[in-house]
């Protein structure tokens, strides 16, 4: 992180005001912070009377410091401050996106300012919010750390105000984070996500003004992280694009500084489906490949059946057939050994009906990428498999359902059947019409464009018309 020159800084009065309050001298203050960096496991921390000179003279250090000097002066004040308090510009501007520092208690800081600036915008794949994204390098170099990440000692700073948590209040936000993932499923994430992010702040909350012992600090930080993937996942529906990834990216340092790489992995899919979203497939495909070696050793049957079945979706639309059936074959085997009920909460969304419209996916997208016999052989196989996928869906994964109809509509046009296309897609159309999803509205337009061909036969003309008519 570069410091301003010298000529550029201005006195830091926040922190000397805070100094005088709690009659904490310079060379005291240092002394404080030494000990708590020991305490936590920084041995290269070790300022000293000048240092603190240097601070209060408008220098910012690098992290963890600001967070040491914020807990040190809470503790010896008897309130909580943030580094943002005593002066320090906020965490954030200083490690935007990605840059996120792999170190204790930078999560709960970067998830209040993510949730605290958050605005209900509305935004598409092709918006404003989908150019600021992470991608490429950028995105995928900071990352790679989150595979050998370990965890630190998880400590809450001593006279913070806002009381003990305990099982109770971490089970509370399992189970508001279990709502909002049907909320999601029924009615898309459009219409609750700024209530699930104000949730995610009040949580955050928790871990910063809270006090809790080590077991239950990880278990409130993991559960934390996954209303955080809830939250990222709902504004990616909602075309928040930016805002989806800084707060996947928040969560999976979360999920991370609680010890959970099973969780992790999740997180790194969610992303991965967003960067295909956008057409990123390189980067998705490589999100997936991080997750499944990050997580190796921890992974239940069903997450490395659901990472093989992605791995097979974006193999198949880079044009790597082999390989997409070859990785459609691993997640068929590895989903015979899930045992319902053994499987991590986050997780319940992968079943048979997940499993067979993914790797259904992978044969339309296969299909189109293929020519004669095997074009229809991959066009048979993907209506097979999410037809299977439709049958067995539960009536409230609603949004999953006009997927399925959209991807049996745009495998039957692969396959040279418009008027299949056209049943599907006005299935699809009636469950557009209960739902709020970008998402969905996206994968309309993809449809419509796919179509196009097919222009001058009636049933491409009627399915093109309805798809503009409802896309307004």
């Amino acid at each position: 992180m570069g410091r301003p020159r010298l000529d550029q800084r201005k006195p830091n009065e926040q922190l000397a005001h805070w100094q005088a309050q709690i009659s904490m001298s310079n060379a005291g203050l240092a002394r404080a912070v030494t000990k708590r960096a020991r305490a936590q496991g920084h041995r290269g921390i070790s300022p000293d009377e000048s240092s603190v000179r240097r601070w209060r003279a408008g220098e910012t250090p690098r992290q963890p410091m600001p967070q040491l000097i914020a807990e040190t002066i809470s503790e010896r004040a008897g309130t909580t401050l943030s580094p943002a308090d005593l002066g320090f510009p906020d965490l954030l501007l200083l490690t935007e996106g990605v840059g996120l520092p792999w170190l204790p208690g930078t999560s709960v800081q970067a998830l209040l300012h993510l949730t605290r600036s958050e605005v209900m915008l509305t935004h598409t794949r092709n918006s404003t919010s989908a150019t600021r994204i992470q991608k490429g390098s950028a995105l995928l170099a900071p990352l790679q750390q989150w595979a050998t990440t370990e965890p630190s000692p998880l400590t809450a700073p001593v006279g913070r105000t806002g009381g003990q948590v305990g099982t109770a209040e971490v089970e509370g936000i399992r189970t508001v984070t279990s709502m909002y993932r049907d909320v999601d499923n029924r009615h898309g994430g459009t219409l609750s996500r700024k209530a699930v992010v104000a949730q995610l702040n009040e949580a955050a909350s928790l871990l910063h003004t809270c006090t809790y012992t080590e077991r239950t600090g990880r278990a409130l930080l993991a559960a934390v992280a996954d209303l955080g993937s809830v939250a990222g996942w709902m504004s990616f529906d909602a075309g928040h694009h930016a805002s989806a990834q800084k707060l996947f990216i928040t969560s999976l340092h979360a999920a991370a500084e609680a010890g959970d790489k099973a969780l992790g992995a999740h997180i790194l899919q969610c992303m991965a489906r967003q960067m295909s979203h956008l057409e990123r497939y390189e980067d998705a495909l490589a999100l997936v490949d991080l997750a499944q070696y990050g997580a190796r050793r921890r992974l239940s049957s069903a997450t490395s059946s659901m990472l093989a079945s992605l791995e097979a979706r974006f193999q198949a639309i880079l044009g790597n057939l082999t390989d997409s059936e070859r990785a459609a074959g691993r997640a068929e085997d590895t989903f015979t050994g899930v045992v319902p009920g053994n499987e991590p909460v986050h997780m319940m969304f992968f079943d048979t009906a997940e499993l067979s419209a993914t790797i259904g996916v992978a044969h339309q997208i296969a299909a189109r990428n293929s020519e004669g016999t095997d074009r229809a052989r991959h066009a048979e196989s993907g209506i097979r498999l999410i037809q299977q996928a439709l049958e067995a869906r539960p009536a409230h994964r609603v949004r999953s359902k006009a997927f399925d109809h959209l991807a049996l509509a745009r495998t039957h046009l692969a396959a040279g059947e418009p008027e299949g296309a056209r049943q599907e897609t006005i299935h699809a159309l009636d469950l557009f019409g209960t739902i709020s999803s970008h998402r969905v509205g996206d994968r309309l337009t993809e449809l419509h464009d796919e179509a196009l061909p097919y222009a001058n036969s009636a049933p491409a003309i009627d399915l093109r018309d309805r798809i503009t008519h409802a896309l307004g």
